[in-house]
């Protein structure tokens, strides 16, 4: 191929595929199996990127995904992914890649005029120079809004696109006994102990292949713990996949890169997958980062991690350089020197600041030939593009002080290392705080718990062939003028560092932020600790004293296309009804409701959205008419204190409610106010349903929890969500009675067997269902439950039963007028600011029991009679009322005091106007009165209305009881 491409070796490719792939539009070959990185690399590419604020022109510098510098786009059917790491893309033909951060392009880039800034562009210069008073007019934030456009346009790396992703996701759940992170030898190990014991293990590794960062020495035992383990049922292996998070309760999150390395997907597959995975154990074995040496010219194209040129050489067969050279604390960078030198490398000196090393890494020091400087640091380097040569002169670490003058090597590449890191960040997103440990000059996961383990390199133990010594010197920074870089893509430099402290950032997390230091796309992981070893300088503090930034997720970047998975265009994922596609079938037209997606109405050809939801709700007032409420939250209760668990939760009592019957129930929050209003099913002595609403079904199952945990621990009582385990379905109208009748078998759905609030257990269509009379329309209704899987099934059988009675199935908005005329209340009206008398619902505050929130119900603030009360709203004039508009009085020329606001807002056909709910202050005493409902900002609106009853419609509840 080129000079690069060594003759023989590289375990990843096949020499005899070759594969071409286009940079900006120039064509380019490698070789299958490659990387864009590794492929530019055996071109003789050199500049794969600039960097972030000076376009300094960046190299590569590591192997995987704490590469800083070769960033790019990759462009496939005009969408574009910015800010891909070269380490991370495998080549294939056709693979078209745009460099990022240049104009007019990569080799001549006019922004490396800031080069020329020097310290006028030190850390905060933005604030300093644009928020600041500057002479004459412009003085504060004036020449900041002046020069914002322009900073904004320069500021960034990679530009998104804005065509459609046509791409495919998947999500998918995913429970085992052990999950490994990290396909290494410490990795595969743990997973082959775990899986001889039955146990169910899943392994995930970010490479394409097993064994990690492990030499070819120890390729015949990897392969064969991996055949091992694909040969076994209970473990299943995943390469590609990073697993990004780790959340509470052992649940880690995980991308799975399905077929990025592909032309084309095979039929059916995914371009990526997400991995929700809980697991009882987690055993870490994400091996250990090679920390670069800030010294002067460190950031030139040719500079690069010394394990990173040894895993090119040896994994894709490709020299980092032909003349190398190496600068080391430590001993792992004298076997890389030896491995380069074997497979064809020049090496020309190894240069090392510590006066003494050991008599493993001499021999390696031999066969790698060259000059060895010990007690000598590199102080600079030289070449426009690319390295041409260093600067060496001795170095006294100890002292930190120089002697004689510099000698020139030249050079076309410096492999650097400083020591390693073990990866930390999943033990710390999981609450973590790392160790220092003195001798690895290095943070460290903490002592593990039951419920987690660290393996190998991660744990710190860098287990180095030839007898090497992990430990590297106390040096992390070469004391030399000239620019010396910490963060390579944020050009954030010691000096920066230093100003920091000066200027009084001293925390760490101020660090970070006033810098910019570690918050790039490889957040930190070459930067994090040489900076705050800088920083630990300044304060004369030693560097555990300091500490660490808190790390978050994700660990490296996850696609929103593969969170969102199938909900991939949304802008939020929603949740789907049993139901769902015969709403689809039949004419739905659906929306989000909070997490869920549910039918809106079901509109005829020609109607609007107001005309289909009105003629529903005129149906279900004449006739009968099928509803889906397999949203609203369903929490199973069950134990012998449950009966006096829901009597202290709920305001009215429960524990003498019978088997099989319903009552409807308020909780406060514990601060008096009012949190949410249902039903509960008493369904044996010990077992009760509650429903909820559907946008509180999460808040109400984590506060019963919180009651259960916190305040009541002795009590015998176990709550289960079981929302996704029903199907409902509400059938409401004068003829919803009818229709059960002609479909139930089982059971009497009679007045006598089944009264309001009762329950009956029958089956429709062969199908078992659970039957409980209520209403949330005001009419007589009832909720037929059935398992989810069959939820489908059940709601064809009922809308074919309902036939003869001109059954129709209605959406939210018809139920939501239906609601609204009724005067029944939901969330937008218990919005947390409002109590049980603000919404006439203080007839079930029970006097004769303490319950959540009754020691703070009758604060002063909470029964002051001029609080906004529940009213409903009658439009005088006709026009359409908006919800949320302002409730004001005034005159038809203008508003005047405002009062409230509408909660929601509906055409009423039984009213034949405009009709809504508000919350208005004293409302029970504005009966009768005209005010008006005001919207100057949205619509421009002021609109006549008088202030009614709540109760709009069949206030006595003659028809729901008949």
């Amino acid at each position: 191929m080129t000079s690069h491409r060594c003759a023989e070796g590289g375990t990843a490719i096949d020499r005899t595929d070759t594969v071409g792939f286009t940079v900006d539009g120039r064509q380019y070959f490698g070789l299958a199996g490659d990387t864009l990185a590794s492929a530019l690399l055996a071109n003789g590419v050199r500049v794969m990127g600039r960097s972030f604020k000076y376009h300094r022109p960046r190299g590569l510098m590591a192997f995987g995904v704490d590469e800083p510098n070769a960033l790019f786009t990759v462009t496939t059917d005009g969408v574009r992914e910015p800010n891909v790491r070269a380490t991370e893309i495998e080549i294939f033909d056709g693979l078209a890649v745009e460099s990022q951060n240049r104009w007019p392009s990569l080799d001549n880039d006019l922004m490396a005029i800031n080069q020329l800034g020097g310290k006028a562009l030190a850390a905060g210069f933005y604030y300093k120079t644009f928020m600041g008073p500057v002479i004459g007019p412009l003085k504060g934030t004036r020449f900041w809004m002046m020069c914002e456009h322009v900073i904004r346009r320069a500021a960034g790396l990679g530009r998104p696109g804005t065509a459609p992703d046509k791409s495919r996701y998947e999500r998918i759940n995913a429970f085992c006994d052990v999950l490994v992170i990290g396909g290494g030898l410490a990795g595969l190990k743990q997973a082959h102990e775990a899986a001889e014991t039955g146990r169910h293990v899943i392994v995930c590794e970010l490479e394409p292949r097993w064994g990690g960062a492990a030499d070819g020495k120890k390729e015949s035992e990897i392969r064969q713990i991996v055949e091992s383990l694909e040969s076994r049922p209970n473990v299943t292996l995943l390469t590609r996949t990073t697993v990004w998070g780790w959340y509470d309760g052992n649940m880690l999150a995980a991308t799975e890169r399905v077929s990025d390395h592909l032309k084309t997907a095979p039929e059916g597959a995914p371009r990526q997958r997400h991995w929700v995975i809980r697991a009882e154990h987690v055993a870490l074995a994400t091996g250990a980062l090679e920390r670069p040496i800030v010294f002067p010219g460190n950031d030139r194209p040719g500079v690069m991690l010394a394990d990173a040129g040894r895993r090119y050489t040896e994994t894709f067969g490709v020299l980092p350089g032909q003349h190398l050279a190496v600068f080391a604390n430590n001993d792992s960078a004298y076997a890389t020197a030896a491995a380069l030198r074997h497979a064809g490398a020049n090496v020309r000196a190894i240069v090392d600041v510590r006066p003494e090393i050991g008599a493993a890494a001499q021999r390696l020091a031999d066969r790698a030939g060259g000059a060895l400087k010990l007690g000598h640091a590199v102080v600079g380097t030289s070449g426009a593009k690319g390295l041409k040569s260093i600067s060496v002169a001795r170095y006294n670490h100890e002292t930190r002080s120089f002697s004689g003058g510099a000698e020139e090597i030249e050079t076309d590449c410096l492999l650097v290392s400083g020591g390693w890191s073990p990866v930390v960040h999943l033990a710390s997103q999981a609450g973590a705080n790392p160790v220092w440990d003195d001798a690895l000059q290095a943070f460290l996961p903490p002592k593990p718990d039951a419920h987690w383990s660290v393996h190998g390199a991660a744990a710190g133990d860098l287990d180095f062939d030839h007898d090497l010594s992990p430990a590297p010197a106390p040096v992390f920074e070469i004391g030399h003028p000239g620019k010396a870089f910490v963060d390579f893509q944020h050009d954030v430099t010691a000096d920066d560092v230093r100003l920091a402290h000066r200027e009084g950032f001293r925390s760490v997390e101020h660090l970070k932020r006033y810098t910019t230091l570690g918050m790039a796309t490889d957040q930190g992981k070459t930067s994090n600790v040489p900076g705050l070893a800088i920083m630990a300088d300044a304060l004369g503090k030693p560097i555990p004293d300091v500490g660490t930034t808190r790390f978050r997720p994700p660990y490296t970047a996850a696609s929103l296309g593969s969170i969102a998975a199938e909900r991939y265009g949304d802008l939020f994922p929603h949740r789907l009804t049993p139901m769902h596609d015969w709403h689809g079938d039949h004419g739905a037209r659906m929306y989000a409701a909070g997490h869920w997606e549910r039918p809106e109405s079901y509109n005829r050809p020609g109607e609007t959205v107001e005309q289909a939801y009105v003629r529903e709700a005129k149906t279900v007032r004449s006739g009968a008419g099928l509803v889906d409420v397999s949203t609203l939250g369903k929490i199973d209760i069950q134990g012998p204190d449950a009966a006096d668990f829901l009597n202290r939760v709920y305001t009215n009592g429960f524990a003498k409610l019978p088997v099989n019957k319903a009552r409807y129930g308020l909780m406060l929050r514990e601060d008096g106010f009012a949190m949410d209003d249902g039903t509960t099913w008493r369904l044996a002595e010990n077992r009760f349903l509650i429903t909820t609403t559907t946008a509180n079904a999460g808040k109400v199952m984590s506060h019963l929890e919180l009651c259960l945990d916190v305040h009541w621990p002795d009590m015998r009582v176990h709550v289960t969500s079981v929302t996704d385990q029903w199907a409902g379905a509400a059938i409401a109208g004068p003829k919803s009675r009818d229709v059960l009748a002609a479909c139930v078998t089982g059971t009497d759905v009679g007045n006598d067997a089944l009264p309001f609030m009762g329950i009956v257990h029958g089956a429709v269509s062969g199908v078992p269902v659970m039957i409980c009379r209520l209403s949330f329309s005001g009419e007589l209704a009832y909720e037929v439950y059935c398992g989810a899987h069959h939820g489908t099934h059940v709601w064809e059988a009922l809308m074919a039963a309902g036939e003869p009675f001109a059954i129709a199935p209605y959406g939210l908005e018809a139920l939501g007028t239906l609601r609204i005329e009724k005067g029944h209340v939901t969330a937008a009206e218990i919005d947390g600011r409002t109590t049980a008398r603000d919404l006439h619902l203080d007839w079930m505050l029970s006097s004769k029991k303490p319950f959540v929130g009754s020691a703070m119900m009758n604060r002063e603030g909470l029964t002051d009679q001029s609080r906004w009360t529940l009213v409903g709203v009658v439009s005088r004039s006709g026009e359409k009322l908006h919800g949320g508009s302002h409730v004001v009085a005034g005159d038809r020329d203008g508003p005047g005091p405002g009062l409230g606001h509408l909660t929601a807002m509906a055409f009423s056909p039984e009213i034949n106007a405009y009709v809504g709910l508000a919350l208005v202050e004293d409302g029970g005493n504005r009966i009768g009165q005209h005010l008006y409902a005001t919207d100057p900002v949205r619509s421009g609106t002021h609109i006549p209305i008088e202030i009614v009853s709540q109760h709009m419609v069949d206030p006595k509840g003659e028809r729901m009881h008949g």
